[in-house]
């Protein structure tokens, strides 16, 4: 079955062909899952892309993305994806850095770039050298810090909303009451051992309610005893169990009842004979 992706082709030997390319400037190579890394040196970046452009035959730029790695010396990872239109090729170049190490810019190359670049910088903090017009892009004026690290807390610094004494947005630093809950881990079946703000109002000791008891059985008529009322069946259909007044209406015929045919004729037994009518 057909994939719905577009089929990328595997080239024999690329991988050696750019690595001759890129001579000096390549760090590291890795083919993993018929994908191809190449991590050039950061001052070579700007170098290392015309070559690709010009004598790899990578035309297009596609993609700018960041990476963070905390434990590194050099935490982030700048990659660049790049398309061959001719080769029906993809590959990828990286390039690594800190928070004080620019990155060259490559708008020069590729001018989609500029916003690409800004991207990384606002969501990582990635300083492009070059960039001229190197502002934050996703985030609100005044955002401080980089959402995308991952010392970043997912709930953020601040929080806004609209206020009505002032009639307009203001920002006030995150409050979020659940995370100084105590937990004790507890299955709720045992019971907690703490006492939530209201429950010491209902008077009830610590742990899960206990339910009501239920109501006792009504006790059973003594043997030989009358059980109750006769209960008022209908035994035919002249007894309608409502009494012996509503049984005599309902034996009552009205005077436009049918008459029932005596038993000795044929009468409603079937069609006429012509021989009867006769």
């Amino acid at each position: 079955m057909s994939h719905s992706a577009p089929r990328i082709a595997t080239i024999d030997g690329i991988a050696d062909e750019i690595a001759a390319l890129l001579g000096s400037m390549l760090v590291d190579t890795v083919d993993h899952a018929d994908e191809l890394s190449f991590t050039v040196v950061r001052e070579e970046l700007a170098n290392a892309m015309v070559t690709l452009r010009d004598l790899a035959h990578y035309q297009q730029l596609m993609e700018i993305a960041g990476v963070d790695y905390p434990d590194r010396a050099e935490r982030f990872e700048v990659c660049y994806h790049l398309l061959s239109v001719t080769r029906n090729h993809r590959i990828r170049v990286k390039v690594s850095t800190d928070e004080n190490m620019p990155v060259p810019t490559v708008t020069h190359i590729w001018p989609v770039a500029g916003w690409l670049e800004r991207e990384v910088f606002d969501m990582y903090g990635v300083v492009f050298e070059g960039n001229t017009d190197l502002r934050r892009i996703l985030t609100d004026y005044g955002f401080r810090g980089h959402p995308q690290r991952k010392d970043f807390p997912l709930t953020g610094y601040v929080e806004l909303r609209y206020s009505e004494e002032d009639k307009r947005v203001v920002y006030e630093p995150v409050r979020l009451a659940q995370d100084f809950r105590s937990f004790d881990f507890m299955s709720p079946w045992e019971g907690a051992q703490y006492v939530l703000p209201g429950d010491e109002k209902a008077g009830q000791a610590p742990g899960a309610p206990t339910p009501a008891p239920a109501p006792p059985p009504p006790p059973a008529a003594p043997k030989g005893d009358a059980k109750g009322d006769t209960p008022k069946t209908t035994e035919s259909k002249s007894d309608t169990g409502a009494g012996e007044p509503a049984n005599a209406k309902a034996a009552a015929k009205s005077d436009d009842a049918p008459v029932k045919p005596e038993e000795h004729t044929d009468e409603g037994k079937g069609a006429a004979k012509p021989e009867d009518k006769a």
